[in-house]
């Protein structure tokens, strides 16, 4: 008798589970997609020294990758020249170690985050491009060697391509022209021969963007210079992109000979702010506005939400022998950088696991997706 209780016990769990969205204990979003993709998730320097435990314990049992939210980017790395910290960075590639887990490395050259002195001389003036060259180099070269074999993929350059296609007028462009990509990759790669290689951006999908991005692309191919997989940010909305938008840039991605790597997900159930009004007087207006769900998500918003996390996994799986990693922009909702974002007190909902550290009923809905997949 005890073990048909026990069996029907398994039985009401197992059905509980399928009913309600949530995943029991032993299926898990790593072990899900196993086959099929890697699932990651950014790390915060709380979750790397094991500071946020109830995040850790959520991060070793449900992702497989990691990748570093902050401590990676070159202000942290390199606050001054030929001064490097890599204390950081290094917990976090311990912690990915011990766990078994794939190791992104964010990022090595973006203009924003960067620390004042890498484009000006001692008198303030822009560096030529000679010394911009090597300072690129310097900085490349000393950070994946000392993580060469260990750190498996790099996002090696971020956010240089505009959304009409033209180049991003930073620093990096107006001293060394577009030959400043390539570089860094040829850098990256003399650095770690066996690493995987990415440029990443965000609005990904906008037409223009997808084509100067294919054009970079197959031109270092055709250089010889390296280069492994396209990272396509996802900070989306319930709206904008369509999924159909999306699955048109996935597909001319992969078809330019490179892997796709969905590097920043997450989802924001709020009203855009672009294009409403910036007049001073409207701002109370504006804010109550923008921020309607304060105290969590109607049911309709929160139904739709869903639907559109569902709708995107969906597209991954479909498109799953040409993407390589899904990340997703943190671990809770209270971690989330669209909090505040881009007002002050804004509360979101974007990602998968809320304030109180519990697992959402989307997880279990994504799972079963991968059923018939």
């Amino acid at each position: 008798m005890k073990k048909i209780a026990a069996l029907l016990g398994i039985l009401t769990l197992t059905v509980s589970c399928r009913t309600t969205g949530t995943a029991s204990s032993d299926i898990t979003l790593k072990n899900i997609f196993k086959n099929k993709f890697y699932i990651g998730t950014a790390m915060s320097l709380p979750q790397i020294y094991g500071k946020d435990r109830k995040s850790v314990e959520i991060i070793r049992k449900q992702f497989s990758s990691i990748v570093a939210e902050n401590c990676m980017k070159s202000m942290f790395l390199q606050p001054e020249e030929n001064k490097f910290f890599f204390d950081d960075a290094d917990a976090f590639v311990a912690f990915g170690e011990k766990n078994n887990m794939f190791i992104i490395g964010h990022t090595l050259i973006w203009h924003s985050q960067l620390p004042k002195w890498f484009f000006v001389d001692k008198d303030g003036k822009d560096v030529s491009p000679e010394v911009l060259k090597q300072r690129m180099k310097n900085h490349i070269t000393t950070v994946v060697s000392r993580y060469k074999g260990r750190v498996k993929g790099w996002d090696v350059v971020n956010e240089a391509i505009m959304e009409d296609g033209s180049y991003r007028k930073s620093k990096f462009y107006e001293i060394l022209g577009e030959d400043f990509i390539p570089l860094a990759f040829r850098y990256a790669h003399e650095a770690d021969p066996d690493a995987e290689l990415y440029y990443n951006d965000y609005n990904e999908w906008y037409p223009g963007k997808v084509a100067a991005v294919i054009k970079m692309v197959k031109d270092m191919k055709a250089r010889g210079i390296r280069i492994d997989g396209v990272g396509m940010q996802a900070h989306v909305g319930l709206d904008t992109p369509s999924i159909e938008e999306y699955e048109k840039a996935i597909s001319a991605y992969a078809q330019s000979g490179v892997k796709i790597n969905i590097t920043e997900l997450d989802i924001s159930a709020l009203p855009s702010p672009w294009g409403t009004s910036a007049n001073v007087s409207d701002k109370i207006a504006y804010d109550e506005k923008m921020n309607p769900y304060r105290n969590g998500l109607p049911a309709d918003v929160q139904a739709n939400w869903e639907n559109r996390y569902q709708d995107f996994f969906r597209l991954f799986l479909k498109h799953k022998n040409s993407i390589r990693r899904v990340t997703l922009w943190g671990v809770t909702d209270s971690q989330s950088w669209k909090n505040d974002f881009p007002i002050k007190g804004r509360t979101d909902y974007p990602l998968l696991f809320d304030r109180r550290y519990n697992t959402k009923p989307v997880v279990g809905k994504i799972i079963r997706l991968t059923e018939t997949k």
